[in-house]
This record gives structure tokens, C-alpha cells and sequence, in this order.
């Protein structure tokens, strides 16, 4: 007697009455079905390209993030870039100066659709301690890039920024292709914001 798999057994013990779904035993094993935004989606969230980009002191955490203790590469986010154009994501990471917005501003332009930015650090948050008493710090890098994930801290750890990476991870897993295109919030000097239309 041969090698006789689970299924034909099962179907022996049932006799002519099989409970299988109408999909079991017309594909080979090892088969899985699922639906092109499922698979287009799982291969943009495995293959996050980071921008090789930092500004001040929590660069030097973003880096211990894909060193190899860390290893963000686990992740799928471990390819830095070294231009905007084959990014797909910034992590801006220190503080953001007025001088600095407008190059911020045009490397997020730049850079390829759909993008993401994480914002990390105190400092690029809302200004950290030195836009209270510096004229030159903006408050927040909202004010010039839409920011999908904040990673708070000063520094953050680098298990803060993985966790950030996870957050982006989330949303792209999330995304739906077929329902037209993401309304993106565009934030203003205000402190509101509002829809992209």
C-alpha cells in the first residue's frame, strides 16, 4: 500500500458524503489565493526604501536602528537611499531649521508616490527646547511636510523608531488601491489642517 495523503484518507472515512469546500483539491498544495491589493500591498510594506537623511543628533539613533543590534533590515526597511527618487520613505530625524524647511520641502517633492515621513525626535516634533528661545527653529516639521507616523523622545530609542516603522507598516497594510486616491491631511501655520482635494 502507498503514501496516501490526509485528504484521500479523509475521503475514504466520509464514503460518498464529502464536507469539503468546492475550492479543496483543485489547486496543489502550497497554493494560496488572495487579491491583488492583499499582494501589492504585502510587497510594498516588506520593501520600504528609507531616505538616507538626518539633521541633527537623533540621526545617530536612526543609524544604531540599522546597525546591526537593531537591524531594521528585518524589518524590510533596510536599504537606505541615497536619493529622494528611489525613496519611498523620510524619516526626518533632528531639528528642523527655517533654513533647512524649504531643502526638507523639496526632497519630500521629489521623492516617489505613495511616500510616507516619519517624524522623530522632540526636536522635529514641535521644535524641542530651542524654538522657545530660537528664532530660527520650526516648530514641527508639519508645518512642512505631512507626517504619517510622530516617534517622540529626546533621543528616541531605536526601539521607538522600529515601532514607528511598524505604525507605517500598519498603513500601508491598510491601504485600499481601489478606492480611488488617499486624501492626504495638508497642515497649515494655524495649526489646522486641512483635506487635500
Amino acid at each position: 500500500m502507498g503514501y496516501q495523503s490526509n485528504r484521500e484518507l479523509n475521503g475514504k472515512r466520509l464514503g460518498k458524503r464529502l464536507d469539503m469546500t468546492w475550492i479543496e483539491g483543485r489547486f496543489e498544495e502550497n497554493v494560496i489565493t488572495t487579491t491583488m491589493e492583499d499582494a501589492m500591498n504585502w510587497g510594498q510594506q516588506s520593501s520600504i526604501w528609507p531616505m538616507t537623511f538626518g539633521l541633527a543628533c537623533c540621526a545617530i539613533e536612526m543609524m544604531a536602528t540599522g546597525a546591526s543590534k537593531y537591524d531594521i533590515d528585518r524589518f524590510g526597511a533596510g536599504a537606505f537611499r541615497a536619493t529622494p527618487r528611489q525613496a519611498d520613505l523620510m524619516i526626518v530625524a533632528g531639528t528642523v531649521t527655517y533654513k533647512m524647511a524649504s531643502r526638507v520641502r523639496r526632497l519630500y517633492e521629489q521623492m516617489a508616490d505613495p511616500k510616507y515621513v516619519i517624524a522623530m525626535g522632540a526636536c522635529t516634533v514641535g521644535g524641542g527646547p530651542y524654538f522657545k528661545y530660537g528664532y530660527h527653529v520650526v516648530k514641527g516639521v508639519d508645518l512642512v511636510v505631512p507626517v504619517d507616523v510622530y516617534v517622540p523622545g529626546c533621543p528616541p530609542r531605536p526601539e521607538a523608531l522600529l515601532e514607528g516603522l511598524m505604525r507605517i507598516q500598519d498603513k500601508i497594510k491598510a491601504r485600499k488601491i481601489t478606492k480611488g486616491e488617499q486624501k492626504l491631511p495638508i497642515p497649515h501655520h494655524s495649526g489646522y489642517s486641512a483635506l487635500n482635494v
